[in-house]
C-alpha cells in the first residue's frame, strides 16, 4: 500500500513539472497585426504590470501578461528585469541593524 502512495505521488510530481516545462515561441521575431515586435522596453512595461494584468487575465480572456510577438532575449531580460522592479524587494529586511 506505501508503493502505490510513491508512486501516486510521483506520477503527480511528474505531471507538475511536465506542465512547466518551457516551450518553443513561433512567434518570436515576427510582428504582431500592428505591425511592431516588443523589445527590452515594452518588456520591462509588461514586466511592471504584469500583476494587473494578472488579475484582469482572470476575467478577460483577450488580455495577456506575456506578448508573444517579441524579440527574444532582450524582450525576456525586460521582463525580468520589471518583475524584479515590483517583487525584487525580498532582502529589503536583511540589510537592517537591529538595536
Amino acid at each position: 500500500m506505501k508503493i502505490l502512495k510513491i508512486l501516486g505521488l510521483m506520477l503527480i510530481l511528474c505531471l507538475l513539472l511536465a506542465g512547466c516545462a518551457a516551450s518553443f515561441n513561433e512567434f518570436t521575431d515576427s510582428e504582431d497585426s500592428e505591425g511592431k515586435i516588443a523589445g527590452f522596453w515594452m518588456g520591462l512595461w509588461h514586466g511592471i504590470i504584469a500583476p494587473i494584468c494578472f488579475i484582469i487575465s482572470l476575467f478577460n480572456k483577450n488580455v495577456g501578461i506575456y506578448e508573444l510577438h517579441n524579440n527574444g532575449a532582450w524582450y525576456h531580460f525586460g521582463y525580468i528585469l520589471g518583475l524584479m522592479i515590483i517583487f525584487g524587494s525580498g532582502g529589503h529586511g536583511s540589510g537592517r541593524v537591529r538595536k
